[in-house]
């Protein structure tokens, strides 16, 4: 019985033995593997904002657009991104930002939510990804006939209450539109970049030095943008 338990150690141990001596061959390779990438982009925050500009040109035309994609730039950037814009838009369907501004893989750094707006959360990833993965660009995009800002206006004309987290969600754009009463045009259209200015101007006045320091410097621009569910076309505004 003691030689049968001391084979079985024996049997264990050489088990242990070899699965140590396979893992510590392939160590290197999985250090090597886990590395993070330090790259940036190295576009500028004016370059960034022409890039997107062409990219929606391109959509708008149906010219062809040659995104970056597919297996080799999967595998190329699996260890890191270099995003070139933070884009702050809405959970809507409709609205896809890599197909409206003909963007692939590793190029925008997306927070979307239902009427893109900003809360801990969305300016916890913003500052991330100015701060850490260097992005010189933030567009803030509304978008025509926008369901949380209909329901805002809806919630001022009407007095209408929503049930659950959605009446907390459109709270922040309720000033939005109350700014708009009287004003000629489009009401709804109206709120829409008025939701969106209040947006960029938010972050424009953010104390966190994340933001503030690449702005003073000229590092970081953020902009505003409404793009028309009719025609494909994003227009870019508070562009200072």
């Amino acid at each position: 019985m003691t030689m049968m338990l001391s084979r079985r150690g024996l049997l264990a141990c050489g088990c242990r033995i070899g699965t140590a001596c396979f893992a510590a061959s392939t160590l290197p390779n999985l250090s090597f593997a886990a590395a993070p990438s330090s790259k940036k982009t190295t576009m500028s925050a004016d370059q960034a904002l022409e890039a997107l500009k062409e990219g929606n040109r391109l959509y708008h035309t149906d010219s062809p657009v040659r995104a970056v994609q597919g297996r080799e730039r999967r595998i190329e950037i699996a260890l890191g991104q270099t995003p070139f814009v933070v884009l702050v838009s809405c959970s809507d369907s409709r609205v896809s930002p890599e197909i409206l501004f003909g963007r692939g893989l590793g190029e925008l750094f997306i927070v979307r939510n239902a009427g893109n707006c900003v809360d801990t959360a969305a300016l916890g990833s913003i500052e991330y990804a100015v701060s850490q993965l260097g992005v010189p660009l933030v567009l803030v995009m509304g978008h025509s006939r926008c369901g949380a800002v209909e329901a805002a206006v809806d919630v001022v004309k009407n007095n209408t209450v929503f049930p659950g987290s959605i009446g907390r969600m459109i709270e922040p754009i309720v000033p939005a539109v109350l700014s708009q009463r009287d004003k000629p045009g489009d009401f709804v259209e109206n709120c829409v970049r008025a939701n969106v200015s209040r947006v960029v101007n938010r972050l424009r006045s953010a104390s966190e030095p994340s933001l503030l320091d690449p702005l003073k410097a000229g590092r970081l621009r953020i902009v505003g943008a409404s793009y028309s569910l009719d025609n494909g076309t994003v227009d870019f505004f508070d562009e200072a």
